[in-house]
């Protein structure tokens, strides 16, 4: 028997993780747009959001379920929550270069490179900080 998580999904522990990227890729965009331009900020915070969207996803779908009981449901959910990611970020890669025009291709790297830096990092700092 899977026991769901009733932890509303702005409470949950990974929530700050996609708070503080989504952070981050606003000041990716407004940074780009202080140096480089209009088409840089948009271009680095559309790469922001593409990183940002799957990991959100990830988040929501890998922590339905808790409980040792669950454990077959709980790797289940991680796996689809997995695919999903994969799928849900090769498409809006697909979406962003096919739709939207001009695009500086490089602030979408640095944009969608940093914002999964982040959440990286972010997992570093939480588990030193919880020692504490």
């Amino acid at each position: 028997m899977a026991y769901r998580n009733k932890v509303p999904f702005h409470r949950q522990p990974m929530f700050r993780v996609i708070v503080l990227q989504a952070a981050m890729g606003a000041l990716i965009g407004l940074l780009f747009g202080f140096t480089q331009g209009w088409v840089a900020a948009y271009s680095a915070w559309l790469g922001g959001l593409t990183a940002l969207l799957p990991n959100a996803y990830f988040t929501y779908k890998a922590f339905q379920y808790f409980g040792a009981r669950s454990i077959a449901v709980i790797v289940q959910s991680f796996w689809a929550g997995e695919m999903g990611k994969l799928i849900l970020t090769a498409l809006l890669f697909a979406v962003l270069f096919l739709g939207v025009k001009p695009l500086n291709v490089l602030a979408v790297f640095i944009g969608y490179i940093l914002v999964q830096m982040t959440s990286a990092t972010s997992l570093l700092l939480t588990k030193s900080f919880l020692k504490r």
